[in-house]
């Protein structure tokens, strides 16, 4: 694989590139943040040991939703792939791009975490060419439109967890807790020790500094006992119902961030000034014991605007693709495949943090 060609980073950056611009990395002399020297990282991130990451003792499931849409577009009249997109040695239509950051989103758990397994939530009409070890689609009838995909999302996972609450008499003794997260993230470590570490929670929110929209839905993990599941599932339904009734306007993209800050924000207890400060939180609300985990480890994005200027924390566990920067996510892969070294493809990331790359 040939190694990604540094570019200068433009002045003005209002075009989409078709390959990575890389600029500094940020968080340059500041502690405990990644420190690196072009693409090579000067000191390394901190990951769990295969002994240390098998000792949760239960099994691990990565839950996402996901679908495809009508390809006739993709397809000129003389039968040529329309708007391809070439990342490494690979073309992609735009529904192979999509279909590209599953696998990657497979590839990386299968790294991190092999033990675990991959669970899809889909529209039962989706012809998905998935065959892969340890992935299973698992259709859930519903509205799986573009503009209505988040409000489905929602109502997908209390579905997913009512059946596995139903399902858990029959597996007794042993226990599969969930990750909910989106398919563009790139687990980099175990993250089995968030069950071990954290023994009083029912699910796990991830948080940042941000006074509107301080929960990202992009990873909700579920501890898999039947008080678990249970409590989840309640407080995802109202969540969804919050949704429903107060942010159908943003249903396309924001509505269920919304509406989980308001149900966590409108409990009267509930401090918000513990969002400013990145470090992992208990709190009860609704009758669910919540854990709070700061989006530094757990759902970190590359900087593309305020916000993210502090550089790469040296434990982080979940990079987020989100937005304009799927390009980035193949890419990512594509380093990590040709180096097997985490730090070094965690530089490449932080230093193609301020790109536009979308495709």
């Amino acid at each position: 694989m040939k190694t990604p060609v540094v570019r200068d980073l433009p002045k003005k950056n209002r075009q989409k590139f078709d390959h990575l611009v890389f600029g500094p990395a940020a968080g340059q002399g500041l502690p405990n943040r990644l420190q690196c020297q072009g693409i090579k990282a000067l000191n390394k991130t901190h990951y769990s040991t295969s002994s240390h990451a098998s000792s949760v003792g239960n099994s691990i499931s990565f839950v996402t939703v996901f679908t495809t849409y009508n390809t006739s577009l993709d397809i000129h009249v003389d039968g040529r792939a329309s708007n391809l997109v070439t990342v490494g040695n690979a073309s992609y239509s735009k529904t192979e791009r999509s279909m590209a950051i599953l696998n990657v989103f497979f590839n990386f758990i299968q790294v991190a975490m092999p033990k675990s397994d991959i669970i899809i939530l889909t529209d039962p009409a989706s012809d998905l060419p998935m065959h892969r070890k340890g992935v299973t689609i698992h259709p859930i009838q519903g509205e799986y439109s573009r503009d209505k995909l988040m409000l489905q999302r929602i109502r997908s996972y209390i579905t997913f967890l009512e059946r596995r609450l139903d399902d858990h008499f029959k597996r007794r003794g042993h226990v599969n807790h969930y990750i909910f997260t989106d398919s563009d993230i790139a687990v980099v470590d175990d993250l089995g020790h968030i069950f071990r570490d954290h023994q009083n929670f029912h699910l796990a929110l991830t948080f940042r500094s941000n006074k509107d929209q301080p929960l990202n839905s992009g990873f909700i993990a579920v501890r898999g006992t039947p008080d678990g599941i249970s409590r989840a599932k309640i407080f995802l339904q109202e969540v969804l119902r919050v949704y429903s009734s107060k942010y159908m306007t943003a249903s396309r993209m924001l509505g269920d961030q919304l509406a989980l800050a308001w149900v966590v924000k409108s409990h009267p207890s509930f401090d918000a000034k513990r969002f400013t400060k990145a470090q992992a939180f208990v709190e009860e609300i609704g009758g669910a014991s919540v854990l709070f985990l700061p989006c530094a480890m757990y759902n970190w994005t590359p900087p593309e605007g305020a916000g993210q200027f502090h550089g790469m924390p040296l434990d982080v566990k979940v990079v987020h693709f989100k937005g304009s920067r799927k390009r980035l996510m193949l890419e990512s892969w594509n380093f990590f495949s040709s180096s097997s070294d985490i730090s070094d493809m965690l530089c490449l990331i932080l230093k193609s943090g301020r790109t536009k790359y979308d495709f």
